[in-house]
C-alpha cells in the first residue's frame, strides 16, 4: 500500500458538531484542493477561537480588523494566507494542474444574482440553523455576534410564516439563475461545460454547507433547475471533508 504523500497545505476550517467542514467559504478552498489533489491537513477552530488562533500566527487581519476561514499554511514556502479570495490565485498559480478558472463573465453574473437571491435563503433559513450543529461554547459566540449584527433575536429568523414568504418571493431568482448555471449544459454539468471553474465551487459548497446544516433547506434549493447538475458534478471532490 502507498504512503500518504506528506502534506503541502494546512487548512483552517470552521469547528461544528458533526466534525466536517460546514461553512460555504472554507468549501470553496476544500473543493479546490481536493480537485487538485494537494495533499492538506485540517485543523479545525471554533468560533471564538479564530481569531486568537490566526493572531498568534502572526496573520495579518483582514477588513475591519476581523480574522477569519479559511485560511492555510503553505508548507513548502512556510507562507500563511487568510481569505478564500487570496487563497484560491496562490493555489491556482502555486498548482495550476489541473486548472481551476477563476473567473469569466458567466461566472461573474452568476456569482452576483447568486448572492442577491441565494444569500437572501442562507440568511432566513441557514444561519439560524447553525447553532444546532456548533458547540455550547461556538453557541454563545454565535448569538452574541450575530443578534448584535442583525438586531434582533436569531430565533425571530424562525418564524415559519415569513420563512415561507422569503422562500416564495426569490422564486423567480432561483429558477434564473439556475437557468445561467445550465447556459452550457450540452458540455457538461458544470457552469463551463466538463470542466469545474471557481464558480462550481462557490455553488457546490454553498449547497453542501446547506445540507450539513439543514437537508432540507438543500433540499429546497436543488428543486431548482441548475443547482444539483452542479452540485453533482463536484460531488466527486468533496471526499475528503474532515
Amino acid at each position: 500500500m502507498a504512503a500518504e504523500p506528506d502534506p503541502q497545505i494546512v487548512l483552517y476550517d470552521l469547528a461544528c458538531t458533526k466534525n466536517e467542514c460546514f461553512s460555504p467559504v472554507v468549501w470553496r478552498i476544500r473543493l479546490m484542493l481536493n480537485y487538485k489533489r494537494i495533499p492538506y491537513t485540517t485543523v479545525f477552530l471554533e468560533f471564538p477561537d479564530i481569531e486568537p488562533t490566526l493572531k498568534e500566527l502572526g496573520i495579518s487581519p483582514g477588513p475591519e480588523n476581523k480574522y477569519t476561514v479559511p485560511a492555510v499554511y503553505h508548507i513548502p514556502t512556510k507562507k500563511y494566507i487568510m481569505d478564500s479570495t487570496k487563497i484560491a490565485p496562490f493555489l491556482e498559480s502555486t498548482y495550476p494542474d489541473p486548472p481551476v478558472p477563476l473567473e469569466s463573465t458567466l461566472g461573474r453574473e452568476i456569482a452576483t444574482k447568486a448572492r442577491d437571491v441565494v444569500g437572501t435563503v442562507f440568511r432566513t433559513s441557514i444561519t439560524p440553523r447553525e447553532m444546532n450543529i456548533i458547540s455550547p461554547r461556538a453557541q454563545e459566540y454565535f448569538r452574541r455576534t450575530r443578534e448584535a449584527r442583525l438586531g434582533h433575536r436569531l430565533e425571530d429568523l424562525l418564524d415559519e410564516e415569513k420563512e415561507e414568504q422569503a422562500w416564495t418571493a426569490i422564486a423567480d431568482g432561483m429558477r434564473a439563475v439556475g437557468e445561467l448555471m445550465r447556459t452550457n449544459k450540452a458540455d457538461g454539468p458544470f457552469v463551463l461545460g466538463s470542466q469545474p471553474s471557481y464558480t462550481d465551487f462557490f455553488i457546490a459548497g454553498s449547497l453542501q454547507a446547506a445540507r450539513i446544516v439543514d437537508d432540507r433547506v438543500f433540499t429546497k434549493i436543488v428543486a431548482y433547475p441548475g443547482y444539483r447538475d452542479v452540485y453533482e458534478g463536484c460531488v466527486p471532490y468533496m471526499d475528503k471533508r474532515d
